[in-house]
């Protein structure tokens, strides 16, 4: 029998079957424990930007661990490396001088989003302003908040009704979001949130003009953006930081994670405009909200070690590379029978939409088979999201797998 209870997972099927075990990891690749090679096809779950194997992360959390690992970001509480990451993030942040809260990860990133958005109207006097809203084929994490914005209805079957002040609209008509503040009337919503690329949900790219068009309709009618980059942060939109400055979006809140240290260690973080932060630092106003591990010493080591490397190899450039390498080399993909279409073009992501959705699964096996290590995403797309370090050549090796795996 196996202990472990592995998430997103049939685990009747793991259980008849084993798991895929990867032992270890090197660059563009991941090895199981046999020792055959694959090629990593997907950063693990988007987030080893940088490559696998990185000993000067590991180098940077073992001195970290043995100085202090962690003590506490509570009250006036806080660590060096904690601060040092803090002012690094507002550097680069996509709206100068936000202010930084940490998370354990990006589900945690996204709940403290939903509920700092009421709080900062409660604040304001305004507390009427509850409703939260998400869009269709959003994938928002899987706390509470995150499962009920997210427009991903099979996640939340059998809980209930998660989250009442949460809707959900249409991801790719900008006039929906204008149909539901016409419904229920803009005094009632305090934010929309919005992946500038949707990952989990099948990587969707937005529509020309959306994300500018959705910006503007929030900040016409009085409702915070938030821009969930827990996937498209760090780089992984292509040449930019974050998709946000990419696109220029100014959120007034911006969720990240996984890139942050390219999943070396866990760590999320919430970056926050100075006037979404300004009714709590203004003195006497308590936020009665965090982590015990939110800005864990350890992690922001991580952090801090993995954005040295991004800059020193200028792998935001190198993102920008495979943006375009993807979309050159996967696009013959898109005459295969067995595919309804390939998605790329905005970012290190792609999927390749297999017109029978229900293929998706055992085609993860069959690019085992291959030398790929790849996954289902949305309704049949197999995720494509590779790390930073990957090469044209390796992208050639990806696209073969995928072509032979296909049949």
């Amino acid at each position: 029998m196996n202990a472990l209870w592995h998430g997103f997972a049939d685990m009747g099927a793991v259980e008849r079957d084993g798991a895929f075990v990867v032992a270890r990891g090197e660059g563009a690749y991941i090895y199981d424990e046999a020792g055959t090679r694959y090629l990593d096809a997907t950063a693990g779950l988007w987030f080893t930007n940088v490559g696998h194997g990185r000993a000067e992360i590991a180098d940077a959390v073992a001195a970290q661990l043995r100085q202090i690992a962690h003590y506490s970001n509570f009250g006036d509480l806080a660590e060096p490396a904690t601060r040092e990451l803090a002012e690094k993030l507002s550097t680069i942040a996509p709206v100068p001088g936000s202010k930084i809260f940490f998370t354990s990860g990006g589900s945690d990133a996204v709940d403290t989003a939903a509920k700092l958005a009421r709080r900062y109207w409660h604040e304001l006097g305004r507390p009427g302003k509850k409703i939260v809203v998400g869009r269709q084929r959003a994938y928002h994490g899987m706390h509470v908040a995150g499962t009920a914005l997210a427009g991903i209805p099979v996640n939340r079957e059998g809980y209930g009704e998660l989250m009442a002040d949460a809707r959900t609209v249409e991801w790719d008509e900008a006039k929906a979001l204008l149909a539901l503040i016409e419904e229920v009337g803009a005094e009632q919503i305090a934010a929309f949130f919005c992946e500038p690329v949707i990952g989990a949900g099948g990587v969707y790219l937005p529509p020309d003009g959306y994300l500018a068009e959705v910006r503007r309709i929030c900040r016409d009618h009085d409702i915070l953006f938030v821009a969930d980059e827990v996937v498209t942060g760090f780089g992984r939109i292509g040449g930019s930081w974050f998709a946000s400055s990419r696109f220029g979006l100014e959120p007034d809140i911006m969720t990240t994670a996984k890139g942050l240290t390219s999943g070396y260690v866990p760590m999320g973080a919430v970056f926050i405009a100075p006037h979404i932060a300004e009714p709590f630092f203004g003195g006497g106003v308590w936020w009665r909200h965090g982590y015990t591990y939110g800005g864990h010493a350890g992690a922001a080591a991580a952090a801090l070690a993995n954005i040295a490397i991004l800059e020193r190899e200028n792998l935001l450039d190198e993102a920008k590379r495979i943006e375009s390498s993807l979309h050159e080399q996967l696009a013959p993909l898109a005459e295969h029978p067995r595919v309804a279409e390939v998605r790329s073009g905005i970012g290190a992501v792609a999927a390749v939409q297999l017109a029978d959705p229900s293929e998706a699964f055992p085609l993860v096996k069959t690019l085992r088979a291959h030398g790929i290590s790849g996954r289902a995403a949305g309704q049949g797309a197999m995720q494509i999201s590779p790390s930073f370090v990957m090469t044209d050549d390796q992208i050639a090796d990806l696209v073969e797998g995928f072509t032979r795996a296909l049949g």
